[in-house]
C-alpha cells in the first residue's frame, strides 16, 4: 500500500480546481485527477465559455445586421466558420492553459486519468497513458460533473448531436431541430440561428423556459419567435430515422395529431445527468438518490463523511458557480473550520438575446408558497440606458415582503441581465430592504438604474414612471 496522501479531489472542472485551488491556498497537499491535460471541465472545455464564444458571435451578427436602423449601413456578411471555430478553441486553451499554470504554482498533483474507488480509502487510477496507479487517501472529494441525456429513440449518428458535439462547431446546417426548450437548448439555438440555421425548437411540456415567471420569459420568447422558424411546445417527439434528404422527424402536437418534418440536423438538449458510474461508489459505501445524484450533507460530506461531492452530481441547480461555492464549504470543512452550503440565492442566467436572469424566489414561488410578498416591474422602454443602446425590449422585477420590504427576489430579462443580477443576489444575501435598493445612488445613465427605479416603484414612487406599478 502506497503512502497515504491527505487529500485527493477527482474531477478538474470549476467545483474540482476551485477546491483544490483553495485546499492549497490553505497550506494542504492536494492530487487532483481528471483526464484532461489541464482543468477546466465540462464548463470550460464543452459548455459554459465556448457557448458563451459562440453566442457572443451570434450577438455581434444580429447587431451588425441591425445597424442599419441607426444609420450604419453594412454590407453582405461572411461568416468564416474555420477562423470562428480556431477562436473559440483558443478562448478555450488561454482559459484551460491559465489553470494549468496555476496549478503547478500552487504544486498541485495533478494525474491525468480516470479514478475509481476499490474501498473506502483506496482509489485505482488508469493514467492517460495506461499505467494504473493506487492511492490511499484521507479525505477525498467528488467533483465529476455531468453529461448530456441521451434519448434512446436517437441513433447514434453526425446527423444527430448533443450539446458537445454542437459545441464544436462541425458545420452549420441549412435546417436544425433542437429537443429541448431549456437554457441548453435556446442557448445553442440562437447561436445557430444566427450563424444561418433554419431552427425549430421542440418542447414536450406547455412551456418554454420552465420554472421562470413568465412576464419575464415571454419577453425572451417574443424574440426568439422572430428567430427561430418554428417553436413547437406540448409536443412530443415520437420518432426520427435518417434518409438520403436528411432527417425525418415524427411529432405529436398537444391535440393529439401527429406530423412529420425533415431537417439536415437535430440537436438533443434535453438535461444533463451526474458522471457517477465506474466511479466504485459501492465499493466506497457512498449512496445516491433515486435520481443517481450523491447524497450530501450542509458541509458537503457523502454518507462516507471523509469523502466529500460537490457540484452537478449533488444535484440541481446544475451550476458551475453552485459547484465553486460548495467547493470552498468542502475545503473548509476539512481544514476544520465551521462552514455549510445554505445560500440564500443562487442566480440562474440564460445566455440568449436578450439575456434572461433570476434570483432567489420567482413570483410563482413565493405565491405558491403563501408569502405576503409585493411586486414591481420596471420595463425599459423608460430607461434611457437602454434607448441609447436599442435595447428596450428588456423588463426588471423585484419580489419584496410585504410588511418588511426584504428583498425576495430579483428578476432580469434584457441587454446584460446576467451581469446586473449579481447586485439582486447580493442584496437577498444581506437582507437588503427595498429602501436599501432605492436609496442606494447608481451611475447614470446605466441599466442598472432599473434596479433602482423597481425597488422605488415598491414605495408607491419612480421617478420615470407615472403611475405606480406595483402590486
Amino acid at each position: 500500500m502506497p503512502d497515504t496522501t491527505p487529500l485527493v479531489i477527482i474531477g478538474a472542472g470549476p467545483g474540482g480546481y476551485t477546491a483544490a485551488f483553495h485546499a492549497a491556498d490553505l497550506g494542504l497537499a492536494v492530487t487532483l485527477i481528471d483526464p484532461e491535460k489541464n482543468p477546466g471541465g465540462v464548463c470550460l472545455y464543452r459548455g459554459c465559455i465556448p457557448s458563451k464564444a459562440l453566442l457572443h458571435a451570434a450577438k455581434t451578427l444580429n447587431e451588425t445586421k441591425e445597424a442599419g436602423k441607426i444609420g450604419i449601413e453594412t454590407g453582405t456578411l461572411t461568416i468564416n466558420l474555420d477562423k470562428l471555430r480556431s477562436w473559440k478553441e483558443s478562448v478555450v486553451a488561454k482559459l484551460t492553459g491559465g489553470l494549468g499554470a496555476l496549478t503547478k504554482q500552487r504544486k498541485i498533483n495533478y494525474i491525468q486519468g480516470q479514478a475509481r474507488f476499490i474501498n473506502p480509502n483506496t482509489l485505482e487510477i488508469k493514467k492517460n497513458d495506461g499505467s494504473i496507479e493506487t492511492i490511499a487517501f484521507q479525505q477525498a472529494i467528488l467533483a465529476t460533473g455531468s453529461r448530456p441525456i441521451h434519448l434512446p429513440i436517437l441513433t447514434p449518428s453526425p446527423k444527430v448531436w448533443d450539446s458537445t458535439a454542437a459545441l464544436a462547431l462541425p458545420r452549420i446546417p441549412a435546417s436544425l431541430l433542437v429537443i429541448g426548450g431549456g437554457y441548453i437548448g435556446l442557448e445553442l439555438g440562437s447561436a445557430y440561428s444566427a450563424l444561418g440555421a433554419k431552427v425549430d425548437v421542440v418542447e414536450a411540456l406547455p412551456l418554454l423556459i420552465g420554472g421562470t415567471d413568465r412576464d419575464l420569459a415571454e419577453v425572451l420568447i417574443r424574440r426568439l419567435k422572430k428567430n427561430f422558424t418554428s417553436i413547437m411546445t406540448g409536443t412530443k417527439l415520437l420518432a426520427a430515422s435518417e434518409t438520403s434528404a436528411g432527417i425525418n422527424a415524427t411529432f405529436q402536437g398537444a391535440d393529439g395529431k401527429t406530423f412529420l418534418r425533415t431537417y439536415d440536423q437535430i440537436l438533443s438538449a434535453v438535461g444533463r445527468q451526474p458522471n457517477t458510474e465506474g466511479l466504485g461508489l459501492d465499493k466506497a459505501g457512498i449512496m445516491v438518490n433515486p435520481g443517481g445524484f450523491i447524497q450530501v450533507n450542509a458541509q458537503c460530506q457523502t454518507t462516507r463523511p471523509h469523502i466529500f461531492a460537490i457540484g452537478d452530481v449533488t444535484g440541481q441547480p446544475l451550476l458551475a458557480h453552485k459547484a465553486s461555492a460548495e467547493a470552498k464549504v468542502a475545503i473548509e470543512s476539512i481544514a476544520g473550520k465551521t462552514a455549510a452550503f445554505n445560500p440564500q440565492a443562487i442566480p440562474a442566467v440564460i445566455f440568449t438575446d436578450p439575456e434572461l436572469a433570476w434570483t432567489g424566489l420567482t413570483e410563482a414561488e413565493a405565491r405558491t408558497k403563501g408569502l405576503d410578498i409585493t411586486v414591481a416591474s420596471f420595463p425599459w422602454l423608460a430607461s434611457g440606458r437602454a434607448l441609447t443602446i436599442d435595447r428596450t425590449d428588456g423588463l426588471t422585477k423585484i419580489i419584496a415582503d410585504r410588511l418588511t420590504k426584504r428583498i425576495l427576489g430579483v428578476g432580469i430579462v434584457g441587454a446584460g441581465a446576467g451581469e446586473l443580477i449579481a447586485e439582486g443576489t447580493l442584496a437577498i444575501t444581506m437582507n437588503a430592504t427595498a429602501d436599501d435598493l432605492a436609496r442606494t445612488i447608481h451611475p447614470h445613465p446605466t441599466l442598472s438604474e432599473t434596479v433602482m427605479e423597481t425597488a422605488e416603484d415598491l414605495f408607491g414612487h419612480c421617478t420615470h414612471l407615472l403611475k405606480t406599478r406595483a402590486r
